[in-house]
């Protein structure tokens, strides 16, 4: 399988898709100086400590205090909170921990009131962006990723993916991290390492280490709230979790973007940087690759499938459910098998939608009714199949007596939403129809001016693909007869993203012409 980023970088942010096979699985924006993103670090203040829910709330400068409870403090709290009062009262002048006493665990079931008060400062990090009307969720467990290692402090502890399987190449990273990493530093081993060599492992650990000196220079003399450390960008952030071999291309339309991306590269995976291209064409860089037709296809209310059938997804305030439809499907040699052959398709398709849209919380799907329990086992391993390679914790539970397979998956972020409807072309959304016969006369008019008036020489047509294949239907077209007309041949490009009766022209350069 291959693995290609695109990147479109827009006056009001970035959007990063990442296609697997041509297929869109991913697809993220960020905008400017986004804050409140999983994994920045904040100096916060307490604000409230809630005994009935063992939890506290945090002001971290979001309009709504974040949430924190009692399990999600870590082990290790009494030394972070140690560390960050030294810090702010300029005893600890060192991010390194060397010298650093560390205090006793907290109990697992013990009580927030017993180990944080009002008004305190909290060093947190965010767990789950703000979504809906809720704040952030935070975690008091600090911990630094990069691209082989996850660098916990306050910890001695060594762990290693269980993805790797290999005993011995488990016990030599485990001897490795052991051997290189600082007094008062864990360590996680993540996949990704395994048969790395130890100048990669190195480096990485000494990358999150000054990650970490940054981090304390920032804390020294802060008052809360203020974030103290930002997470890396998204594209960065996809590039560290998931460049390898299977990576192919990065495109990206934004030269300076590009020149941040290359010197990431070289710091994560040296000699890398020939898979970044680029992207210059006239189309726009969503268009090329055919991204904006599936974000239309597969973020609307009624997802196709291949084979004739679709998924209808509706979204409550508890819960999305899911209905499949076998539509016109044909080829199967029976309703029993033709249930089965659906299902899988729409297994297979919901497991995208499901990263793609970032869907969270609970999901219940009413597949098509299958009378075999066979084929019903066989739904339900598909679906693990499907949802392995997604990286949020989820969990799937078999086939229901009616056919109904409920998914319980996380969310960190707010659920990706777009709407893909389109403005009527008849009225315009007002509801009164106009002559849409017209329409064609209009485009023709105004490129007769542009070329008659304006003597504008280069001129492209924009149009939605439709109207492209009216103006170029027949031997003898319109275009051919623009050509006869004007001496010059007028280039028609259909554009997915242009609603019906949407249009306009472009130069050479690719700039819109003001009519």
């Amino acid at each position: 399988m291959n693995y290609e980023l695109v990147i479109d970088s827009r006056p009001n942010g970035v959007w990063i898709a990442l296609l697997k096979d041509g297929k869109l699985i991913e697809l993220h924006e960020e905008q400017g100086q986004t804050e409140f993103s999983v994994g920045d670090i904040y100096l916060g203040k307490v604000r409230k400590v809630v005994p009935s829910l063992n939890a506290c709330f945090v002001d971290v400068g979001y309009e709504k205090d974040a949430f924190l409870h009692y399990l999600d403090l870590g082990p290790q709290f009494r030394s972070l909170d140690k560390f960050t009062r030294q810090t702010l009262q300029s005893k600890q002048n060192v991010a390194d921990l060397l010298y650093f006493k560390s205090e006793e665990d907290i109990p697992k079931d013990g009580k927030i009131t017993d180990i944080v008060s009002s008004t305190q400062p909290i060093l947190v990090q965010v767990a789950k962006e703000p979504i809906s009307s809720k704040g952030p969720r935070l975690s008091a467990e600090v911990t630094l990723a990069g691209r082989f290692l996850v660098l916990v402090p306050f910890s001695e502890k060594v762990s290693i993916s269980q993805k790797i399987k290999d005993h011995k190449e488990r016990d030599r990273l485990r001897d490795i991290m052991r051997d290189i990493k600082p007094k008062n530093f864990g360590v996680i081993i993540r996949t990704v390492a395994e048969n790395k060599k130890v100048e990669q492992l190195d480096n990485d650990l000494k990358n999150l280490l000054e990650k970490w000196k940054l981090m304390h220079q920032n804390l020294q003399q802060s008052t809360p709230p203020k974030r103290v450390l930002g997470e890396i960008g998204k594209a960065s952030g996809l590039l560290r979790d998931l460049l390898n071999s299977s990576f192919t291309n990065i495109h990206v339309n934004d030269e300076q973007l590009l020149e941040e991306m290359s010197d990431y590269i070289e710091s994560i995976a040296p000699g890398r940087e020939k898979i970044l291209k680029h992207y210059n064409g006239k189309l726009e860089i969503f268009e090329k690759f055919g991204i904006n037709r599936q974000i239309k296809a597969l973020f609307g209310k009624k997802v196709p499938l291949p084979s004739g059938g679709y998924l209808i997804i509706e979204h409550t305030e508890a819960m999305h459910v899911v209905d499949v439809n076998s539509g016109n499907r044909k080829g199967a040699d029976n309703q029993e098998s033709n249930a089965l052959a659906t299902n899988i398709e729409a297994a297979e398709e919901l497991a995208r939608v499901l990263q793609l849209r970032d869907m969270g919380g609970i999901v219940a799907v009413d597949f098509i009714d299958m009378h075999e329990k066979e084929n019903n086992r066989a739904l339900y391993e598909k679906m693990k199949e499907f949802m392995k390679p997604d990286r949020a914790k989820h969990n799937i539970l078999p086939p229901s007596r009616f056919g109904v397979i409920e998914i319980t998956r996380q969310r960190t972020r707010p659920e990706t939403d777009i709407n893909t409807n389109e403005t009527c072309p008849a009225c315009n959304g007002t509801g009164e129809v106009t002559a849409s016969i017209l329409f064609t006369e209009e485009i023709e008019t105004n490129l007769d001016f542009l070329i008659q008036d304006k003597k504008e020489t280069d001129i492209t047509l924009l149009v939605h693909p439709y109207i492209e294949a009216y103006f170029k239907r027949g031997l003898i077209s319109k275009q051919v007869k623009w050509f006869f007309k004007y001496k010059k041949w007028i280039p028609v490009r259909g554009i997915t993203a242009n609603h019906f009766m949407e249009y306009s022209f472009v130069n050479k350069k690719n700039e819109k012409i003001a009519l």
